[in-house]
């Protein structure tokens, strides 16, 4: 039987090196979410947030799901509740995160699953995977940003086509159209996912966040106000910056290029 529990239907685990884990842990009901694993989920995401030991996180499912979405048996208890809840509401506090998330799409992301797959900053998917919006045909209304971030993924015309006809995008298209960055086998997922996370780690960690943050926030202007805030953020980055810390940047460049190999002729 089932175990109820949030703790072990929500997994988390903290790495030594500044991974972090979330896994969605019910598949025998295709990780779909009651409303306490809604609660955990978003207290942990905001908990990994604010723990400085934590520099990347990954987010996936257990067994053939990602997430399937609500569990329709609470449906009422959630949609009239946790859309209006912030600090209760998982995807809320994903878009709060600072943090990259990747998204590790292992199977089916249905509804409410593919709108916490799409509030990762980008996603990597086995071949299994699936993304389906059946907002449409349960007679649900989207309320974690599907009707506005798919169309400004892949296009309004091909997101009307996805969420009008609730018909499913296979990881393979989904790769295409741009909505997945990497498709791999299933035995391999989490193993890119963490390739991706470490190199992100081997950056500099305080770039990281800006980068995510002006890339995020530019994203929601116009091209000539989102250039006007690079500018505007690049020249409080270096002001902040002291001679010491230029001079470690400028020896830090000249020490990686050393030890680059000599270009062929």
């Amino acid at each position: 039987m089932e175990n109820p529990s949030p703790e072990n239907l929500i997994l988390v685990n903290r790495e030594l090196d500044g991974v972090a884990y979330i896994i969605i842990n019910r598949p025998k009901s295709l990780n779909s979410l009651t409303r306490p694993m809604m609660v955990r989920m978003a207290r942990e995401i905001k908990s990994l947030a604010s723990d400085d030991s934590v520099k990347v996180i990954i987010l996936s499912g257990s067994g053939r799901a990602f997430c399937s979405g609500v569990d329709l048996t609470a449906a009422e208890d959630v949609f009239k509740g946790d859309v209006k809840d912030l600090e209760t509401d998982p995807v809320a506090q994903m878009e709060r995160c600072k943090k990259p998330i990747i998204g590790a799409i292992n199977g089916f992301a249905v509804t409410a699953g593919f709108e916490i797959a799409l509030a990762c900053d980008f996603l990597v998917a086995s071949k299994e995977a699936k993304f389906v919006d059946t907002h449409a045909r349960f007679g649900i209304f989207p309320s974690w940003g599907l009707s506005q971030k798919l169309s400004r993924i892949i296009g309004p015309s091909r997101a009307r086509e996805v969420s009008l006809s609730a018909m499913p995008v296979t990881a393979e298209q989904a790769e295409r159209w741009g909505l997945v960055n990497h498709v791999v086998e299933g035995s391999e997922l989490l193993t890119k996912a963490r390739q991706l996370a470490e190199a992100i780690i081997k950056n500099n960690q305080d770039l990281v966040l800006r980068y995510k943050s002006v890339i995020n926030d530019g994203f929601k202007l116009d091209l000539d106000h989102a250039l006007a805030l690079e500018k505007e953020r690049a020249h409080e980055y270096y002001d902040g910056m002291t001679k010491v810390q230029f001079k470690k940047m400028q020896e830090f460049i000249a020490g990686r290029r050393s030890k680059k190999p000599p270009s062929k002729l």
